[in-house]
C-alpha cells in the first residue's frame, strides 16, 4: 500500500465534544467521523483495524466449532412480545412502523431471532448441540451516548448462541466459549481479564465478562493476586467478618450534629472513626413497601446484590421517609419505635457501640448496640462493595482493585428464552424437551476503542501489531528528489508484501517531522525511515512505536528483523 493512494486524514486537535482519550485519538487519527450522536462512520484507516479485529474473532469462532450466519437488523417487535422482553427492554430499544402499521425495532441483541430460526429448523435430539453466531450492526437508543465507539448507539458486535440437548452440554460448551475468548484476546494483544458477573438483563444463571485492563476502564473488577478469584464489583462477595462482635462500653445518648448529614461530616464532628458510623438507605421495595438498609459508614451499597435479597427497589423519596420515620434524610436511622424493615450487611452485625442518625433533625446517637438499644437484624446479608484488602471468597489471600472495559460476555441463558417461544426438540424416547441456551457476545467495535484506552501516549495510539491498520511504515526521505531512496523504498516495501507483512510506504511529498507524526498518532507498531545517508552506509533506521531511540540496521537484514518483531 502507498499513502499516495490511500486517504490519511490525521487532524491537530480532537473535537471539543470528544471526552476521553480513545475518542480524541480515533477522531485525530482519522480512525472515525461523527454522524450524529453516537453513530460514527469508520473511515479507511478505521475500517482496517475493525476487519482485524472481526478476523481474529471470526477465525477463533469458527476454530471452536460454532457456524456462521447472518440475521436482519430489523426484527417484527411481536418476537419481543413473545418472549416477554419487549415492555421490559426500556427506551433503548429503537421501534418504528412500516407503511403497514406494523411493529418492527432495530435489533440490540438477537436472542429472539435465533430462537425462532432454531425452533423451526431443529426438531431432534440428534441435530444437537447447535452454536450459531453472527458478526453485525446492533443499535441501542442510549440516552447520552458519550466516549465515541465505547458508548455509542450503533455499533458492530459479535454474537453468539448455542442450543443444547442437556444442561451438562451447555456447561461444556460455556468452557468452550471460555477459552475461545481467551485465546481470542490473547491473539489481540491485550491485557485481559475473565471476571465472574452478574447476568443482567439479559437472564440466566452463570456469567463471565471479559475486561481490558485500563485506568480509564468504567468497571471495577476485584482479583486475587494470590489465586484465579476476578470477578466484578457487582458480584464479588463481602464475606461475613470473623471477629465477633466486641462488649458494650458505652450508654447509648443522644447528642446534636447541627447541619452535620453526611456520615463523614459526623465521624469527624465527634471524633469517632467513620468504621464506626452506621449509615441507614431509605427504600422502597415493590413487594414490602418501605425499609431501612444498614451499611458501615465507609462502605457502600451494591444495588445488584441488594435487589437480589429484597426484590425490586428504589431509593425512598424526602417525603416517603418523613412519613414512615417522622424525620427529613441525613438523620435517619435503626432505632424507631415503629416497626420498620431492617436490611443489615453483614458487617454491621458485628459493630458494637456505634454511631447512627436519631430520627429527630440535628442530632445523631452514639454508643448504639444491637440486642440493647434495638433489635437484632431480622435479616442480614452481603449488601456491600467490596474494597481492597477484603479477603477473596475463594479463601486465597486479600482482594484488590483494577479498572477493566467490558469487550466480552458469556452467558448460560438456560431456558428463558426456549421456553417463552416454546423452542422444543424431541429426545430419545420421544418426548418433547426444551432446548438449553447459551449466549456469547463480543463488543467488535468496542475492542478498538478499548485497545487505544490501553495503549496510547503523548504522541497517540499505540496499537498492538495484530490489529493495527498496517504493522509496518516506511518513511523515505526525499522520496520524489531522490533515485536511491525510491528504488531502495519500492524494494523493501515489495519484499515486506511479499512476506506477508502488512506495510505501507509513505510517498505523500510531505516534510519528515509531519510523517513521523501521523504514523506515532496513528500507532503504527514499527517504522522504517529510508534516508541517502543510512544508505551510503548500507542501513536503514528502525524505531519500535514505544521506543524510546531509534537504531540503525544493515539494510540486508530488516526484513528478517521485523519478521522476527511480529513473530515474537
Amino acid at each position: 500500500m502507498r499513502a499516495s493512494r490511500f486517504f490519511i486524514a490525521t487532524l491537530k486537535e480532537a473535537p471539543a465534544d470528544a471526552e476521553i482519550i480513545s475518542h480524541k485519538l480515533m477522531m485525530r487519527a482519522g480512525l472515525i467521523r461523527r454522524l450524529a450522536g453516537g453513530i460514527y462512520t469508520w473511515m479507511p484507516m478505521g475500517l482496517r483495524v475493525l476487519r482485524k479485529v472481526e478476523a481474529i474473532v471470526r477465525e477463533e469462532m469458527n476454530r471452536a466449532g460454532a457456524i456462521e450466519l447472518l440475521m436482519p437488523a430489523v426484527q417484527p417487535f411481536e418476537l419481543w412480545e413473545e418472549s416477554g422482553r419487549g415492555p421490559k427492554y426500556g427506551p433503548e430499544l429503537l421501534r418504528f412502523k412500516d407503511r403497514h402499521q406494523r411493529d418492527f425495532v432495530i435489533g440490540p441483541t438477537h436472542e429472539e431471532v435465533i430462537t425462532d430460526v432454531v425452533r423451526r429448523e431443529v426438531k431432534s435430539y440428534k441435530q444437537l448441540p447447535r452454536h450459531f453466531y453472527q458478526i453485525q450492526t446492533k443499535f441501542r437508543d442510549e440516552i447520552r451516548p458519550r466516549f465515541g465507539v465505547m458508548r455509542g448507539r450503533e455499533f458492530l458486535m459479535k454474537d453468539g448462541y448455542s442450543f443444547h440437548a442437556s444442561y451438562a452440554d451447555l456447561e461444556r460448551e460455556y468452557r468452550n466459549m471460555h477459552e475461545t475468548y481467551t485465546r481470542i484476546f490473547t491473539r489481540l494483544g491485550l491485557k485481559f481479564r475473565a471476571v465472574a458477573a452478574d447476568t443482567g438483563s439479559i437472564g440466566g444463571t452463570g456469567s463471565h465478562e471479559f475486561h481490558v485492563l485500563a485506568d480509564s476502564g468504567e468497571d471495577a473488577i476485584a482479583y486475587c493476586s494470590a489465586s484465579d478469584y476476578a470477578a466484578n464489583v457487582e458480584l464479588a462477595e463481602a464475606l461475613a467478618p470473623t471477629t465477633p462482635r466486641a462488649v458494650a462500653t458505652q450508654t447509648m445518648q443522644k447528642v446534636a450534629t447541627p447541619g452535620k448529614t453526611k456520615c463523614e461530616d459526623v465521624a469527624a464532628f465527634l471524633g469517632v472513626p467513620l468504621q464506626k458510623m452506621v449509615k441507614a438507605v431509605a427504600v422502597m421495595r415493590a413487594e414490602g413497601g418501605f425499609g431501612l438498609l444498614l451499611l458501615r459508614g465507609d462502605h457502600d451499597l451494591n444495588e445488584v446484590k441488594t435487589q437480589k435479597v429484597i426484590g425490586e427497589f428504589r431509593f425512598a423519596r424526602d417525603e416517603e421517609i418523613v412519613a414512615a420515620l417522622g424525620c427529613k434524610p441525613g438523620y435517619i436511622g435503626p432505632v424507631a419505635g415503629n416497626k420498620i424493615a431492617v436490611f443489615a450487611d453483614r458487617t454491621v452485625t458485628t459493630m458494637s457501640d456505634f454511631v447512627c442518625g436519631a430520627n429527630e433533625a440535628g442530632f445523631h446517637l452514639t454508643g448504639v448496640n444491637f440486642g440493647r438499644d434495638l433489635p437484632e437484624p431480622a435479616q442480614v446479608a452481603d449488601l456491600r462493595n467490596i474494597v481492597a484488602g477484603d479477603p477473596s471468597p475463594d479463601g486465597k489471600g486479600a482482594l484488590d482493585i483494577c479498572r477493566g472495559i467490558e469487550v466480552g460476555h458469556i452467558f448460560q441463558l438456560r431456558t428463558k428464552y426456549a421456553e417463552a417461544l416454546k423452542c422444543q426438540f424431541t429426545d430419545e424416547q420421544g418426548k418433547e424437551q426444551v432446548m438449553e441456551m447459551g449466549c456469547y457476545g463480543i463488543g467488535v467495535s468496542r475492542i478498538v476503542g478499548a485497545a487505544i484506552e490501553q495503549g496510547n501516549d503523548e504522541r497517540g495510539i499505540i496499537f498492538p501489531a495484530a490489529i493495527a491498520p498496517f504493522e509496518v511504515v516506511i518513511v523515505p526521505m526525499g522520496y520524489a528528489k531522490s533515485e536511491a531512496v525510491r528504488k531502495a523504498a519500492d524494494g523493501l516495501l515489495a519484499d515486506l508484501l511479499a512476506a506477508g507483512i502488512d506495510a505501507i510506504l509513505d510517498d505523500r511529498d510531505e516534510r519528515p517531522g509531519s510523517m513521523f507524526a501521523d504514523w506515532e498518532l496513528i500507532g503504527i507498531p514499527h517504522r522504517v525511515v529510508v534516508g541517502e545517508r543510512g544508505l551510503k552506509e548500507g542501513k536503514l533506521e528502525y524505531k519500535g512505536r514505544s521506543d524510546a531511540e531509534a537504531q540503525m540496521l544493515p539494510a540486508g537484514e530488516v526484513l528478517s528483523f521485523l519478521k522476527q518483531s511480529l513473530c515474537g
